[in-house]
C-alpha cells in the first residue's frame, strides 16, 4: 500500500460502533482545566467541483483540472484558533517541554511578541506558527477532549469555504461585497483583526477569507488534482516545504482570498529566526498565517489516531 493510500485510510477508516446514536449537530467543546472553550459547526457529507473552471478571471493553473470530489462529514471550528485557545496549549504545564516535536509536548519559548501588539485575548487569531506546531495543538486537544481532532485538507477547507456555492467567493462573483466578510489588504489596515468581526459563510464559518489564512494537511503540489482521489483526497507530507495554506490573509488583494486560490508555503516565511537551527514551532515572518481545527464524524481507532500524527510530527 502507498503512503498516500495508508494514510487515506488513516484519515477515513472507522469503527461503525462508533457512529451508533452519535449525533451530528454543532456543539461547544470545552477543555477541561480551562476558561476555553469553542464552537464546532456541522459540515454535511457532500459533492463539489474541488478548483476554478478555465473560465474564472484570475485564475491560477494549480486550480486544475476542476473535478468532482466526495467529502465524508465532518465538524469545523467556527473561526481560527484564538490566543487563548492557544495559551491553553501553551502554557499547559502538565505536559512535558522538548525541543523537538515529538509525543505529546508543548511549544518552546516565543523568541518575539508573535502577537505583534495585539494581545493574547479569546478574539484575536493565534499566528505565526508552522504546520507541525499546529498539528500538535490538534493532538493536544485529543489528549484532552478523546476526540480526534486535525487541521482540515485542502478539499474539506475549499468545500466548506464555498458551503454549496461556486462562484469566485462563497458569496458570488461580486468584488465590492468581500469587504463585509473578509478583511484584506484593502480594509484590514495592516493588521489581523478580532474572529467572528464580520459576515459568516452559509455554513456558519467566519473568516474563511482573509483576516489569517489557514494552514491545511496536505502537501502542495500544483499538479495534485490530476491524481488525486475522487472522495476524501489527501497528499500526505513529503517534506516541510511545501504545505498548502487557504483562504488569503489581511496583507493579501482580492485574488488571494478566492474560495479555489491554492498558496504554497515558503522557507522565507522563517528568514528572520534568530535561532539555529530555525525554530520548528514559530515562522518570523508569517503573521498572517494561522489555523482552524476540524473533526471528523467518522473517528479512527486509537492506533490509527496515533499512526496519523506520527506521520506528520516527524
Amino acid at each position: 500500500m502507498t503512503r498516500y493510500l495508508r494514510l487515506v485510510v488513516i484519515v477515513n477508516l472507522i469503527s461503525i460502533a462508533s457512529l451508533r446514536g452519535q449525533s451530528f449537530k454543532p456543539y461547544e467543546q470545552k477543555i477541561e482545566g480551562t476558561p476555553v472553550s469553542f464552537a464546532m459547526v456541522s459540515i454535511p457529507a457532500g459533492k463539489f467541483l474541488m478548483g476554478s473552471p478555465s473560465s474564472e478571471i484570475e485564475r491560477d493553473a494549480d486550480e486544475g483540472p476542476q473535478k468532482e470530489i466526495e467529502i465524508s462529514a465532518f465538524w469545523m471550528e467556527t473561526h481560527e484558533v484564538t490566543f487563548a485557545e492557544w495559551d491553553a496549549f501553551f502554557k499547559d504545564n502538565t505536559l512535558p517541554q522538548s525541543r523537538t516535536i515529538d509525543g505529546v509536548t508543548r511549544p518552546t519559548p516565543q523568541y518575539i511578541d508573535l502577537t505583534w501588539g495585539m494581545g493574547r485575548d479569546f478574539k484575536h487569531p493565534t499566528n505565526s506558527m508552522s504546520q507541525q506546531a499546529a498539528v500538535m495543538y490538534c493532538k493536544w486537544l485529543y489528549f484532552k477532549t478523546g476526540f480526534f481532532y486535525r487541521l482540515p485538507t485542502e478539499a474539506e477547507w475549499e468545500y466548506a469555504c464555498r458551503a454549496g456555492s461556486t462562484t469566485k467567493y462563497p458569496f458570488g462573483n461580486d468584488v465590492s461585497t468581500l469587504k463585509d466578510f473578509a478583511y484584506f489588504r484593502e480594509n484590514s489596515d495592516a493588521k489581523f483583526h478580532k474572529v467572528a468581526s464580520k459576515k459568516p459563510n452559509a455554513w456558519g464559518l467566519y473568516d474563511m477569507l482573509g483576516n489569517l489564512s489557514e494552514w491545511t494537511l496536505d502537501q502542495y503540489e500544483a499538479d495534485f488534482y490530476q491524481k488525486s482521489s475522487d472522495k476524501d483526497p489527501l497528499n500526505p507530507p513529503v517534506s516541510r516545504y511545501k504545505k498548502s495554506v487557504r483562504g488569503g490573509s489581511y496583507v493579501d488583494d482580492p485574488k488571494e482570498l478566492r474560495s479555489a486560490n491554492r498558496i504554497p508555503s515558503e522557507a522565507k516565511w522563517n528568514q528572520r529566526d534568530p535561532q539555529i537551527p530555525k525554530s520548528r514551532w514559530w515562522l518570523t515572518d508569517a503573521a498572517y498565517v494561522g489555523f482552524r481545527v476540524v473533526r471528523p464524524v467518522a473517528q479512527p481507532s486509537k492506533e490509527e489516531i496515533e499512526k496519523f500524527y506520527a506521520a506528520y510530527l516527524k
